[in-house]
């Protein structure tokens, strides 16, 4: 690969998931991770974490870890807890072209595989939150590159088992077997399925990657038996029963995977074509493994009871291989037969069109709702045609390479000039934040808390950036022995808040906030996240 492609894949991977990373809003499994963090720093709590106060034993700590880490460096920053999760993106890319390459031994595939991953939505939006998914995939991409290695080497493989044991650890610290089941699984289902080299003498270091995986991602794990073996055991269960009882869908539920790949979905459902693809692709070897793996992902997500969308994000990785395989066979141009030829020129033209109805819709649904400014509409109705222009010509011309580094381009003009409109697009403009109980003066060094028979979101206590803890408003000996104290309660304090114990305290109402993201017409508004806050202290005799 000459060194320009080199630098082009790197500017495109840094662009992908650090620019903009700030403008999308939070979700509650951001939310959940940044609270748990800012315990860890502000409690002390990193090896017992908890959230608002409460054990938070669901999750392993690693991502939450960094997460403590980046909150004691650069405080109340979302833009460096996306930089974390963006680094791990491109740990993932990296370890991804790596293992393309090893597989292959061509740069072209591997190029082509990495251009395809980095422009799925889904990897996109996941490198840009900081959450654990991204961590565990990462670090298990990791742990296959050196593990294929260890097993196709007869040299050197004992430190490649080494490493890949302490990296499939990381991910097992990451977010706990998730990452074995959905990525790692499958693989090893592909290789025993598949002509690969003998094991002799290799048995030894293989165990010492068993145990060294073992130690480094379970050792957590043994030290909350030692210190809370009771909640750990409830939490076993309760998530035992999730991945049974929660979200359960039919075993079918995942039949649109090839969605996932976005503007690659045509070519990925196309590529189903088993029967057909062996007996005319170029890289047959490569596309035979590839699908097999992708399969195997897919079809273990679908025995999981619990099915979310987002679980399918491990999938991305072994169908961005798929896709580039297909790549690299139209890169034989006229060589190709028939249907392949259609296939490209269809896919080609059909992504050349919704490519140049990008700046219509922006003009149709930004300008006018006044989310993109003229100027910005501007450029991108100016790139997007120049974008157009070149896919048109590399479809006609038969130039795939051209041709996915036009899609590069258009992801690059998106990441840069339209995220931050989407993030625009979210938005209350009745919203009034509960963060802002921050830079009130009178609630310094005041503990909050919540009416105890209402329960509370938390996503109030991300904005708040402070502890909300239960309190029964009803009992006076309670609540006066927590004097003086701020209560975050949904209806107004004189409503909540017994007349006995009323005359016994003054109230200071701090104001009525609506953390909602969505206006009070959307159907994701909730009155869950409207609250009043009113400051309690003892009468003055």
């Amino acid at each position: 690969m000459k060194n320009w492609n080199k630098i082009a894949l790197i500017i495109f991977c840094l662009i992908t998931f650090f620019v903009n990373n700030a403008s999308l809003p939070t979700d509650i499994m951001e939310q959940r991770n940044i609270v748990t963090a800012r315990e860890m720093v502000s409690e002390g709590n990193w090896l017992v974490p908890t959230m608002n106060g409460e054990l938070r034993l669901e999750k392993p700590p690693l991502p939450t870890w960094v997460a403590g880490g980046v909150e004691k460096i650069i405080p109340n920053s979302l833009a460096a807890q996306r930089t974390a999760a963006g680094i791990m993106g491109c740990v993932w890319t990296m370890f991804l072209f790596l293992t393309a390459r090893y597989m292959s031994k061509r740069d072209d595939f591997a190029m082509a595989t990495v251009v395809v991953f980095l422009t799925c939505y889904n990897l996109i939006l996941m490198g840009r939150s900081a959450t654990w998914d991204i961590y565990c995939h990462a670090f298990m991409m990791a742990g296959i590159y050196y593990f294929t290695r260890a097993i196709y080497e007869d040299h050197h493989y004992r430190q490649w088992f080494v490493i890949a044991g302490i990296f499939m650890g990381l991910s097992f610290l990451s977010k706990g077997p998730v990452s074995f089941y959905t990525l790692l699984l499958p693989y090893l289902i592909m290789l025993i399925a598949f002509p690969h080299p003998s094991m002799r003498g290799k048995w030894f270091s293989l165990s010492l990657m068993i145990i060294l995986t073992l130690v480094i991602g379970g050792w957590w794990y043994v030290y909350l038996f030692t210190v809370h073996p009771t909640e750990v055991d409830i939490v076993l269960h309760k998530e035992s029963g999730s991945w049974s009882n929660h979200n359960v869908r039919p075993w079918y539920y995942y039949w649109r995977f090839f969605l996932e790949m976005g503007v690659w979905a045509l070519l990925m459902l196309v590529s189903l074509a088993v029967n057909y693809w062996k007996k005319h692709i170029l890289l047959k070897r490569e596309y035979l493994i590839t699908i097999t793996w992708a399969i195997g992902c897919l079809v273990f997500l679908s025995l999981m009871p619990e099915k979310k969308t987002r679980y399918l994000l491990p999938l991305l990785a072994p169908c961005s291989m798929v896709v580039a395989c297909f790549i690299v066979h139209f890169n034989q141009g006229d060589k190709l037969e028939p249907f392949s030829k259609r296939l490209y020129y269809v896919n080609g033209i059909l992504l050349s069109l919704i490519t140049l109805s990008i700046p219509i819709l922006s003009a149709q649904y930004g300008v006018k709702r006044g989310i993109i400014n003229i100027g910005t509409e501007t450029i991108v109705s100016i790139l997007m045609l120049g974008i157009t222009g070149w896919l048109v010509w590399a479809t006609l011309q038969l130039k795939p390479f051209r041709f996915i580094k036009g899609i590069a381009a258009l992801f690059i003009v998106a990441e840069c000039f339209l995220l931050p409109t989407i993030g625009n697009a979210f938005g209350n403009p009745k919203g009034h934040s509960i963060n802002l109980t921050q830079n009130d003066k009178r609630l310094q060094d005041i503990p909050f808390y919540y009416n105890k028979k209402e329960g509370l979101r938390i996503e109030l206590v991300y904005e708040a950036h402070h502890k909300i803890l239960p309190l029964n408003l009803s009992n006076g000996i309670d609540l006066m022995h927590h004097l003086p104290c701020a209560i975050v309660t949904k209806g107004w304090a004189k409503d909540e808040i017994p007349a006995s114990i009323l005359n016994k305290i003054d109230t200071v109402s701090i104001g009525s906030f609506d953390d909602n993201k969505h206006k009070p017409s959307d159907k994701h508004y909730t009155k869950d996240l409207l609250c009043h806050m009113t400051l309690l202290k003892m009468k003055n005799k």
